[in-house]
């Protein structure tokens, strides 16, 4: 017997096709949806756009910084002693801090939730944040930015900053006080935001992508003019003189967001001070100075520990080996001017 064969009918051809129609209309859109989610960066999508990265990270330091001012203005900072560093320095906590964290914090998280985000403070409300940003890039970022990099999500970090000088901040010495973000791609640091609240001034960064601030024209590299912390000004001066010489000119301030922008090309009346060397030779915390590297980075300088080890931004809150930070001046040979910290006596 012949082997039986199928026979469609012409109904039955029709209907096949148009199921296999079906099926590549619906295999297409889908591909075509996904392009298009990239596209539109949907908030916790696989890629994340720099610059509307960027414009978030802005956004977050500018809403901090306006909780900082409020607190300050309604004299409520409740300021408290949070225990002391390795060091024997006080580490204070205000509400300042608190309110900005939540701020900024929780604007990141909400905006792209699989994003780790890294904060100096914790959460002390039950009450959930709901900011919200609407993905409106400013104009000016727009403008001075050429990045059109996508990075993936699980390789960024975010370090925040929600109150740095917080001891000048309990004694009102104001304009040391900023708020910082910083993105960190694979450990290193790509965007880096450094807001004024009570200069009303933010400045901001993307390696090799664009600034709102430059380098000043010239600086003092037989002479330099070193900034440091007014917390370890004995050791930081001992340790500075005996590289630069005893007639070095340091000038001792607070923040380290503070310390960045002297080294940058900052109208006076939004940054006061102006040095040619950032010099901090104990531990210090990666959201204090990660904003800082960003910016020096995009703008041609560098920061490194005193031994000249670049800084690793994926993990670990604490970077050991103290800060040397530098633009416009040769770093290398200023690092070589460096003595072993373990030689400096102080009184």
């Amino acid at each position: 017997m012949a082997p039986m064969g199928i026979r469609l009918s012409p109904l039955g051809v029709a209907v096949f096709a148009l199921l296999a129609l079906g099926v590549l209309y619906h295999f297409y859109s889908g591909v075509l949806a996904g392009r298009i989610a990239i596209f539109r960066k949907l908030p916790g999508g696989d890629r994340v756009d720099l610059r509307e990265l960027l414009a978030l990270s802005v956004e977050a330091a500018v809403r901090g910084g306006e909780q900082v001012k409020r607190v300050a203005e309604e004299g409520e900072l409740h300021g408290k002693s949070k225990g002391k560093t390795k060091e024997g320095a006080e580490e204070m906590l205000t509400n300042g801090d608190l309110r900005s964290h939540q701020k900024m914090y929780h604007l990141i998280k909400n905006t792209f939730p699989s994003i780790q985000v890294y904060s100096e403070e914790h959460e002390t409300s039950n009450v959930p944040e709901t900011a919200s940003w609407d993905h409106v890039i400013p104009k000016e970022i727009l403008d001075k930015t050429t990045t059109t990099e996508e990075v993936s999500s699980d390789s960024i970090t975010v370090w925040i900053d929600p109150l740095d000088a917080t001891q000048e901040y309990t004694e009102n010495l104001l304009h040391y006080v900023t708020t910082m973000v910083c993105v960190a791609v694979n450990g290193k640091p790509v965007i880096g935001v450094v807001h004024k609240p009570f200069a009303d001034f933010t400045a901001w960064a993307v390696v090799r992508g664009g600034s709102n601030v430059s380098m000043r024209k010239s600086y003092n590299e037989k002479n330099p003019r070193i900034i440091m912390s007014r917390s370890h000004l004995g050791t930081g001066r001992a340790f500075a003189q005996k590289a630069f010489g005893n007639n070095t000119d340091i000038k001792e301030a607070g923040g380290a967001g503070y310390k960045v922008l002297s080294l940058l090309n900052i109208p006076d009346d939004k940054q006061p001070d102006h040095a040619d060397v950032y010099l901090h030779v104990t531990n210090i915390k990666k959201w204090d100075i990660c904003a800082g590297n960003a910016l020096l980075e995009a703008l041609g300088g560098q920061m490194t520990t005193l031994q000249g080890k670049t800084i690793d931004y994926t993990d670990s809150a604490l970077n050991e080996g103290g800060i040397f930070a530098t633009i416009g001046v040769s770093h290398k040979e200023l690092l070589e001017k460096l003595p072993d910290l373990k030689s400096i006596k102080t009184k």
